[in-house]
């Protein structure tokens, strides 16, 4: 059996426990980790999903069919369920689906739970979903009538009830159970067995046991962010402008922006500039450079810009350079971008928003450039060195800065990029952050779409679950992973209801 990767010694002997609608297997892994064994029975339509559950879920006994085909008499064999986990398809309920039609017969799912509640009786149901379930109700012309709202699911719950099953539901955020995600889902709990529902106790948060657990913990620094000046294909107006915003909310006008100490290899802790910034110097290995990470010296380098020996930008995880009398290190600051509702993104000192089964967050990067002090790089005030495709960047932010949230398009708050710059003013337009009475400006702004383990990560599954697994004789593929991920259940969560409702009932 795979080693369990949390802790938890409950278990429910002699009974069946089932994962439907099981995905890759993030209900498995937590209800594994409550009850200290083998998830029984593993049920999903979905090839890609039973190839990564059986990876991780070897004991189990995988069904991959149509969740109506499995007949719940027969896969049981006679033996009485314990548990039962649902995780009905959400996409017909969550708002992400926005105006396009919904279809009734994925809406209607659910309604599998009556049926194995009818026919094996599981002495604990378990369903998990989008808070938008609870509104699930008739549908006319492919749209959720607004005058019945909430009418399927009041049935859908009388059924439960009438077979004998005391039930609660409320909705939780995965964040509060130690997961670096603020999904929030929608869980229900049915018992028949004359234990009511058992609730976990929230252990992260404002004023709990720990905090909130941060998105810098699962972002893997080593990955390269490309600048968004040097893409073969242009962002879109709407990405761009998400990120200029983000840069402006986060970093510009942040009264501590993000910053990730990288002094010890394999420090995963994170830091805002409220703590005092790691010294710089010759016996230290590089520790405020994020992301990317590039350290660039000033006043003679050309970033990424491949031009001989020009360059001097180094990795984080190469010894620092030699450090010279001056101050001539580079910052950089990350924001988590998200691309999808409207929404600018956060700062990745806190959890990471809900991740979902397409690429919707990207890591933006904010390449500081000292411009004071004794560092070697021109003044502020001073005129822009000189403006070319490659190398700082500095025109070029200042033109996109400008573009997507500098000033209000009127004559004098605008300039042309071969002029001075005009007077550096406290405004965010420029691109002027200060950090501990220090100025610095942005030079260059990377972006890059956060990869698969990062996501798995966020949801809260262990680092050695196997996410690329052998799917038709080769590694699945990197869409079907971010699909598995975002349409996951979060292992912490789930471990934290079982492990409740285990105890409730010993």
């Amino acid at each position: 059996m795979r080693r369990p990767v949390f802790t938890g010694a409950f278990a429910l002997p002699g009974e069946l426990v089932v994962d439907s609608f099981a995905g890759g297997g993030g209900a498995s892994t937590g209800i594994e980790a409550a009850i200290n064994r083998p998830v029984d029975i593993a049920i999903n339509h979905s090839p890609e999903a039973i190839a990564m559950h059986k990876a991780n879920h070897p004991e189990t006994r995988h069904f991959c069919e149509n969740i109506w085909e499995v007949d719940p008499v027969e896969a049981c064999a006679g033996r009485p369920v314990g548990l039962a986990w649902f995780s009905p398809d959400c996409r017909h309920f969550s708002r992400a689906k926005g105006t396009t039609p919904v279809k009734k017969e994925i809406r209607g799912l659910a309604w599998v739970v009556i049926r194995w509640a009818e026919t094996v009786r599981p002495r604990i149901i378990l369903l998990e979903n989008v808070e938008e379930f609870a509104t699930w109700g008739p549908v006319v012309d492919g749209r959720p009538d607004p005058n019945r709202m909430g009418e399927t699911f009041r049935e859908w719950l009388g059924k439960l009830t009438s077979l004998g099953y005391s039930l609660e539901f409320k909705t939780l955020v995965a964040a509060d159970y130690g997961t670096p995600t603020t999904r929030k889902r929608l869980f229900l709990i049915a018992r028949r067995d004359g234990v009511g529902p058992a609730w976990p106790v929230p252990t992260h948060g404002a004023g709990r046991s720990a905090p909130w657990r941060p998105a810098a913990e699962i972002i893997d620094w080593s990955l390269p962010c490309p600048s968004i000046f040097e893409r073969k294909r242009p962002l879109a107006d709407a990405t761009l402008k998400r990120i200029a915003v983000g840069i402006r909310r986060y970093i510009l006008e942040a009264a501590n922006p993000f910053v990730i100490p990288l002094t010890h290899q394999g420090d995963a802790r994170a830091n805002t500039v409220a703590e005092p910034l790691r010294t710089v110097t010759a016996a230290n290995r590089g520790e405020l450079a994020l992301v990317e990470p590039f350290i660039v010296r000033h006043g003679h380098y050309s970033h990424r810009s491949g031009e001989g020996d020009t360059m001097r930008g180094q990795r984080l995880s190469a010894p620092l350079g030699t450090v010279c009398g001056t101050n001539d290190k580079n910052l950089v600051l990350p924001i988590v971008t998200k691309h999808y509702g409207g929404v600018v993104g956060h700062r990745v000192d806190r959890p990471i928003g809900t991740v979902t089964s397409v690429d919707h967050h990207a890591l933006t990067a904010a390449f500081l450039t000292k411009f004071f002090g004794t560092s070697t790089g021109s003044d502020a005030r001073s005129p822009l060195p000189t403006v070319t495709g490659r190398g700082q960047h500095i025109a070029e932010v200042r033109a996109f800065l400008l573009k997507y949230y500098g000033g209000d398009g009127k004559p004098d708050q605008q300039q042309d990029l071969f002029s001075p710059l005009h007077t550096v003013t406290s405004r965010a337009r420029f691109g002027l952050v200060t950090i501990h009475g220090e100025q610095y400006e942005i030079a260059d702004i990377g972006m890059r779409m956060l990869a698969p383990h990062e996501l798995f990560a966020a949801q809260g599954f262990p680092g050695d679950y196997e996410i690329a697994p052998e799917f038709n004789g080769k590694p699945m593929t990197k869409t079907a992973q971010i699909a598995l991920a975002g349409n996951s259940v979060c292992p912490p969560v789930a471990l934290a209801i079982v492990e409740a409702n285990a105890q409730a009932a010993a």
